[in-house]
């Protein structure tokens, strides 16, 4: 997520993740058009966006773009950079890249779609190649259609938002259709993951609705058709502990949520302080600081704070 699962962020959620659970991590969205072009500050600000520690591992590096060509140099630059493996955004909602013909609007342009995905592939050098989408555009009835023609270039993975363009988040994800996309995928790339993508709450919903998709959300329901694996979104958001079987969000309390907001806050200096603007993290401040009498008020305290030092210094202050 842009301006979210950034370089301090991830290193924070692998600090705090078991290592016998399996998860992948992916950059934020990234330009391969920024990639190829940037000036030397924005590849200063695109370097900071795509480094990553050992501790992340398995990374992939999520590109978006409407040309093949510059597609396949920023696949070769993602190979170069050691990640393990690049995925494609064909899903993003936002005006701005749908107008650059990027992200949801290449559902309306297959040909292209497909083109870019053999780019990628060619760039990568060997780098499995996977693809981040929605079901269709604006109606359910484009989804053979349309997962069809990627499912023809045999990604690795696709990951699938169960929900149209035109629906952003404003009804239920889908999850009654995986079986359509698992049967789909069976008749044309058995290989491919398939990734569910949707209203995931945390691990043990992930689990629940990868394993019994048509309980979700008709009530009851006969089971089959489960995905590989499910994507997490916005779960992530103030628990760095995610991927932790030790702790469960609604057990942490006010000091320890403090506390990770600071070693957040210190993360975000010392790997992004200078190249990118410190009001993202105020995005976070929500997340961490909620559910306790007060939380509210100190909330409205950090967004005042004229810059992260002076919020650090307002958070410590009130752990004491």
């Amino acid at each position: 997520m842009e301006d979210v699962t950034d370089a301090a962020f991830r290193a924070l959620i692998a600090k705090y993740s078991d290592p016998d659970i399996p998860r992948v991590f992916y950059t934020e969205f990234t330009s391969a058009d920024g990639l190829v072009f940037a000036d030397e500050h924005g590849r200063t600000r695109l370097d900071a966006k795509l480094s990553f520690t050992p501790a992340e591992r398995p990374i992939v590096a999520q590109l978006f773009t409407a040309s093949a060509e510059r597609m396949e140099l920023a696949a070769h630059m993602a190979a170069q950079r050691g990640f393990d493996g690049v995925d494609i955004n064909m899903g993003c909602p936002d005006r701005s890249v749908e107008k650059s013909g990027c992200g949801a609007a290449m559902i309306k342009n297959p040909p292209l779609a497909r083109e870019i995905i053999r780019a990628a592939k060619h760039g990568a050098a060997g780098l499995p190649i996977s693809i981040k989408t929605r079901i269709g555009y604006s109606k359910e009835s484009e989804l053979e259609v349309w997962l069809g023609e990627l499912l023809a270039e045999r990604p690795a993975a696709l990951a699938v938002h169960l929900r149209t363009r035109q629906e952003m988040s404003e009804v239920p994800a889908h999850w009654e259709w995986v079986p359509r996309i698992v049967a789909l995928r069976d008749s044309i790339s058995p290989e491919t993951r398939i990734i569910g993508n949707g209203d995931v709450r945390d691990i043990a919903d992930a689990r629940e609705k990868a394993a019994h998709p048509l309980r979700h959300p008709p009530a009851g329901g006969a089971d089959g058709g489960g995905c590989d694996g499910v994507m997490l979104g916005r779960a992530v958001f103030g628990n760095p502990w995610l991927f932790s079987s030790r702790r469960r969000l609604p057990e942490v309390g006010r000091g320890m949520r403090i506390k990770m907001l600071i070693e957040h806050i210190a993360l975000f200096k010392e790997k992004l302080s200078g190249i990118v603007s410190e009001a993202v993290m105020k995005r976070h401040f929500k997340a961490y600081i909620s559910g306790w009498p007060g939380a509210a008020e100190l909330r409205a305290r950090l967004m005042e704070a004229p810059d992260l030092d002076a919020a650090a210094h307002i958070l410590i202050a009130s752990a004491q």
